[in-house]
């Protein structure tokens, strides 16, 4: 049986020809799917006409972190599984020529779709890496802002990646991502369901979890802030094919899974905290 790595990769790689075909990508529901019910209706127009087309239709986000992140001219922006490169395009413009923005993916066919993307962009300030979001190839303490956009979600590692998050911010840097997560407890067979339905969601941490993985790795001022909640009965298609949609249990996930801007803050005496202890020495 394939990892989640390589599920992962397999289904990143297809959205990447698939952009460069002129189809957008989706998060599923195959071709029943009018509307993606994640990736649809992210970036404004204004947005859309400051990047290549091939980067919005290579999006599988499931938020728009740029929009939220409040970034600064002059700071150094990673964006976690960058894809086509979309967010990573915007928040060069977002942080001008004094700053840069990092890409990192582990795809082969996102990263050349990214690069090429960024040619056609124009854009310098702009660097894509390739690598793991559990191992993040760029040393401590160099990034001000890292987002990403509903990447963290599809890791078998979560608090790996927090804690390399946490690595190679700045004192006082911000995590500022926007991922799928649960409200509550939900039925395994009914999760399973939607997570077909929303192939998006594939191992969504709930909520308060997500918020302790945070706090226990070091961050503070920990918020999650929902901006899409999903609906039961926007799958009643696909739960009527999977004979699903009159199990009772249905109703108990009605807006459970939402899409979530997700903020912490790396304190600002973090390094001096560590360098009392045996790792700076």
């Amino acid at each position: 049986m394939d990892s989640i790595k390589d599920v992962v990769q397999q289904k990143y790689a297809e959205a990447a020809r698939q952009a460069r075909s002129g189809v957008k990508a989706g998060c599923g529901c195959g071709t029943g799917c009018h509307t993606d019910p994640v990736t649809s209706d992210l970036y404004d127009d204004a947005q859309a006409a400051a990047i290549p087309a091939e980067a919005i239709a290579a999006s599988l986000g499931c938020g728009n972190p740029t929009a939220l992140a409040e970034l600064k001219a002059g700071e150094v922006v990673l964006d976690l599984g960058s894809g086509g490169g979309i967010d990573v395009l915007l928040s060069a413009r977002r942080v001008g020529p004094t700053g840069m923005a990092y890409g990192l993916d582990m795809t082969d066919e996102m990263l050349a779709l990214a690069r090429e993307n960024q040619r056609n962009s124009g854009l310098t300030n702009v660097e894509f890496l390739k690598g793991e979001i559990e191992h993040i190839p760029l040393p401590d303490n160099l990034v001000d802002v890292i987002i990403s956009n509903c990447v963290i979600n599809l890791s078998a590692d979560k608090d790996r990646v927090i804690a390399e998050a946490f690595r190679v911010l700045k004192p006082g840097g911000r995590f500022a991502v926007s991922d799928v997560v649960v409200g509550g407890d939900v039925p395994a067979a009914i999760r399973r369901s939607m997570e077909l339905w929303i192939g998006c969601v594939a191992g969504a941490l709930e909520e308060n979890a997500y918020r302790n993985k945070l706090k226990l790795a070091g961050f503070e001022a920990v918020d999650v802030e929902p901006t899409r909640i999903y609906r039961a009965a926007d799958a009643k298609q696909f739960l009527d094919e999977a004979g699903l949609s009159g199990d009772t249990s249905i109703a108990e996930i009605d807006g459970r899974f939402m899409s979530a801007f997700i903020r912490a803050r790396k304190p600002v005496d973090s390094v001096q905290a560590c360098c009392v202890s045996t790792c700076c020495q």
